[in-house]
Formats: C-alpha cells, sequence, structure tokens
C-alpha cells in the first residue's frame, strides 16, 4: 500500500515538472518569436538616393525613424552609379533617382516592383552670386573665359538629363568641348561654383535654390527637361511591405512632401498619409473569381486593406448617384462605367468575356441554341435589367434579335448576379440561364456552355480610379496589380480574354 502511494507521488511530481518545463519551453518560444518579429519589424532599410535630393530625404527618414523606430540606412550617389551598383549586387530596399530614365531602366533590368512619384526638378544654369561673369544665355558658356563643370552623363542624372536635352537642340557636341570638368554628383557641380572653382555649371533647380552663394538662370533649352524624381522599392527589399510603408511616408502630401516642398521641389499632389491605408473598391460581381487572389496578394505587400464590394453593377452604380463614392470601380462593361464617367474620368479596359447559354452537363431539354429559349414550357435564368450590367446588355442582345418578349415569357425571378443564375441551374430549379462564360468556371464538370453568334454577346470589364479616391496613387497602384502578368494569368485560366493596352 505505502509502495502505491509512493509511486503515485512520484508519478504526481513527475507531471508537475514536466508541466513547469513544458510551459517555460512555451514562453521562451513566445519570446524569441517576438523579438523575431521585432527584428524584423526594426531592420534597417537600406536606401539608395540621389546625391542631389539629399537634404530632403535625410530630414524624412530621421522623421521616420524618431516616429516608427525602424532605421533607414541612406547610401547616397549619382543616379548611374548608384544603378550600377544595383545591378551588380541585387540588395537593398529602396531606390530613389533623380529623372525618370533610371526609373525605366531599373524596371527593364526587372530591379523595380513598384514606384511612386514626389516631385519635379528642371535644370539651369548656376553661377556665383551676383553673377559676375554676366552670363545669361547657354553661349555664354561657350567663352574662354568661362570654366564649366557638369555632371558626368554616365553617373549623374543631371548630366544624362542636360547630355539628352542638349544632343535634341544640337548644342551638345560643341558644350561637351568646352567642359572644364565632368562630375559624379551634381553637389559637386555646385559646390566647384560656390568654391570658385569653376564660372558655372549646370544644375537642378531645387538644388541651386539650397546655395544662397549662387544665383541660377533658366533657358529655353534646358527648362523643356522638367524630370521626376521618383522612389523605387526594389525586388531584391528583404521587407517589401515596410519598405513600400517607408516609400508612402516619404511620399505622403501630409508627411515627406512638405520637406521636399521647403527645399524648393515641385512637388506632387501625393496621397494622405495613413499607417494602414484603407482602400474602398466597387467591382461587379462577374470580376471575383479574377481578381480575389491579386488583391489578397496586393494587401499584404502594401500594407492596407482593400476593402471590396461586389454586386451587380446597376445596384453599385446606384449606390455610387446616391452619393457614395469609392476609390475604385471595376464595372462588368463599359456601360455601367460611363454611367459614372464623372466620377471616374480615366477607365482603362481590362478584359472582355462573352455571354453563353448555360445548361446542366446532361442537357435533358436539349436546347442547342439561344433561339431554343423560346420554346414554351422552359425555365429561364436571366439577370436583373436595372441591377445588373449582364441584364441589360442581356435585354439589348435579346431585342437585337428580336426575341426578347418569346423568352422574358419564360423566365423567373431575375437575379443581380449571374452567380445565383448558376446556383438555380445546379440545383436543377432552371432549365438553362443566360450567364457570362466566366461564370461557369467553377462548374465546368456539371454544365454545358451554348456560344451565342452575336456581336452583342459579350462585355468589357474595365477599371477606374475615381477622381476624389484619398489615396490615388496606391489606388493606381492597385490596377497595376490587377494588369500584372500573374493577374492575366488568372484571367485567362477561367475564360476572359485579356485586352492588352
Amino acid at each position: 500500500m505505502k509502495s502505491m502511494k509512493y509511486g503515485f507521488a512520484l508519478t504526481f511530481i513527475l507531471v508537475i515538472v514536466l508541466t513547469f518545463f513544458l510551459f517555460q519551453s512555451t514562453d521562451q518560444m513566445k519570446r524569441n518569436q517576438n523579438q523575431g518579429d521585432r527584428s524584423r519589424q526594426n531592420a534597417a532599410l537600406v536606401f539608395y538616393c540621389a546625391a542631389g535630393i539629399k537634404p530632403p530625404v535625410e530630414r524624412i527618414a530621421k522623421a521616420y525613424e524618431e516616429e516608427y523606430g525602424i532605421p533607414v540606412q541612406l547610401q547616397y550617389g549619382g543616379s548611374g552609379t548608384l544603378l550600377s551598383n544595383l545591378a551588380v549586387s541585387r540588395r537593398g530596399d529602396l531606390y530613389l533617382a533623380g529623372d525618370q530614365s533610371y526609373i525605366q531602366i531599373a524596371l527593364e533590368k526587372n530591379l523595380l516592383a513598384e514606384s511612386i512619384p514626389l516631385a519635379y526638378m528642371t535644370p539651369v544654369i548656376a553661377v556665383q552670386k551676383g553673377n559676375p561673369k554676366n552670363m545669361q544665355s547657354l553661349r555664354d558658356l561657350l567663352r574662354e573665359d568661362v570654366k564649366v563643370a557638369m555632371g558626368s552623363p554616365d553617373a549623374a542624372s543631371i548630366g544624362r538629363t542636360v547630355q539628352q536635352l542638349l544632343t535634341k537642340s544640337g548644342d551638345w557636341d560643341t558644350l561637351k568641348e568646352q567642359i572644364t570638368v565632368f562630375k559624379p554628383t551634381v553637389n559637386e557641380v555646385a559646390n566647384d561654383i560656390k568654391i570658385g572653382a569653376v564660372d558655372a555649371g549646370i544644375v537642378w533647380d531645387a538644388l541651386a535654390k539650397q546655395y544662397p552663394e549662387l544665383d541660377m538662370i533658366h533657358i529655353p533649352q534646358l527648362d523643356v527637361g522638367k524630370e521626376q524624381i521618383t522612389i523605387g522599392v526594389l525586388k531584391s527589399a528583404a521587407h517589401p511591405a515596410a519598405s513600400l510603408r517607408f516609400a508612402r511616408y516619404l511620399a505622403a502630401r501630409d508627411k515627406g512632401l512638405p520637406e521636399f516642398e521647403k527645399f524648393g521641389y515641385e512637388i506632387v499632389d501625393g496621397d494622405a498619409w495613413a499607417e494602414t491605408p484603407n482602400v474602398l473598391l466597387f467591382s461587379g460581381g462577374v470580376n471575383r473569381v479574377a481578381i480575389q487572389d491579386s488583391i489578397e496578394e496586393f494587401q499584404k505587400r502594401e500594407g492596407c486593406i482593400v476593402n471590396t464590394v461586389y454586386n451587380g453593377c446597376g445596384i453599385l452604380v446606384g449606390q455610387m448617384k446616391t452619393g457614395q463614392q469609392p476609390d475604385a470601380y471595376f464595372a462588368c462593361d463599359v456601360s455601367f462605367m460611363t454611367q459614372v464617367a464623372d466620377l471616374f474620368p480615366d477607365a482603362t479596359d481590362i478584359s472582355q468575356t462573352d455571354m453563353v447559354v448555360a445548361v446542366a452537363r446532361e442537357n435533358p431539354q436539349t436546347i442547342r441554341s439561344i433561339e431554343d429559349l423560346a420554346r414554351p414550357g422552359l425555365k429561364i435564368g436571366l439577370a436583373n435589367e436595372q441591377q445588373s450590367a449582364l441584364g441589360a446588355l442581356t435585354a439589348r442582345l435579346l431585342k437585337e434579335m428580336n426575341l426578347y418578349d418569346a423568352i422574358t415569357k419564360n423566365d423567373g425571378p431575375r437575379t443581380p448576379t449571374a452567380d445565383l443564375l448558376v446556383n438555380q441551374l445546379l440545383v436543377g430549379s432552371l432549365d438553362a440561364a443566360i450567364v457570362y462564360e466566366v461564370n461557369t468556371s467553377q462548374a465546368r464538370d456539371k454544365l454545358q456552355v451554348i456560344r451565342i453568334d452575336h456581336p452583342a454577346a459579350h462585355a468589357i470589364q474595365p477599371f477606374a480610379v475615381g477622381k476624389h479616391a484619398k489615396y490615388p496613387y496606391l489606388t493606381q497602384r492597385l490596377m497595376q496589380t490587377i494588369r500584372s502578368a500573374p493577374s492575366r494569368q488568372r484571367f485567362e485560366s477561367i475564360g476572359f480574354r485579356w485586352l492588352d493596352q
């Protein structure tokens, strides 16, 4: 009896000890996980920045670190030099170029994932304060008594831009022979003028404004060369969402952009700042299967929320006409985008789908064509004309084919979306329904599709960003995601035809 009590007590103690160590191990795992999360959250962002744009970027990066505890490791250089380094190393999180051509090259080299515009700069002739040599035109840079500094076309965006502009105007070959020194960054050009090492140079207007010791001269050959400053998120970014978050901060009209303006840059309008932006998307039901994965990926990468309202386009348009203003609208057909063109002035056609007759796989009523839907006694499913694009297009189609009265005699309660018609087909309450072909994609093994040979039997799906969107640039990137190659594959896999832009 004592041995049994002893054994029970020993077992009880062992259970307590094992439980203690189990909880200790679990707590340690949680602590390690939390430390790992904090480490990832606080990891420094590696930012390659054009040297000429250092002052505002430096202040914005410091403010961001103070506000969110995430350090930004800034590396300065000429836009071309930085891009060459990136092409070799394939490392880093962000790249800011002094002109758009370098962003385009980065895209072509498959280095960039996203880009956001920030501001504009224009090339000018810079001279010492008071313009002691009285220079007024490009011709004055050719004088024998004038020493000229220029950014290298191979290293600095200012050099590349000036070379392109003056080659076009026919002045480059003459000027390049007069240039005393080529510099790797535009800052070095400005500094040489400041200390009197040269008499003049060509710099960005925003940079010249930051030097009280300099005056600037606008000339026609350079005034046409306004360049866009752009921040790009690199494909090599270790933490894309964190990189995009800082890029959005830098480009926000109520965060980073005012700093650019203080330093003399002509800024873009920019998005409002939010740690987690919330975008409202209205979408016709036909687009749901094609875009839902793209939206999920976009939210994860951008660190934002996309609230998507799917419904019949007639219902969505009605909501917009009574005051609701989504940030974007993806319509089932162009006819429903034109009804709200005042809210969405610049629509882009994304895809196209056919209208078809859908029946059960066995086709017990032996329906072979749309004309067969007029046979007495059939139960036909049609979408609501007022609530959905499909319903309106179906009505137009049937009227053009002189079948409207005959077929509508057989239809039952009309639905706002084609999905409801497909469900009724699958449960056997309908003999046939007119739907979009893509609506049948999730039940191809249970349905038979009968094509309609008529030019009106299709719909085009346009996407547009609202003119009152709170985050227009973010919403534009959403559209770019929906127009991406992976998205195209999803559209085509369920029966859409892609419309190249």
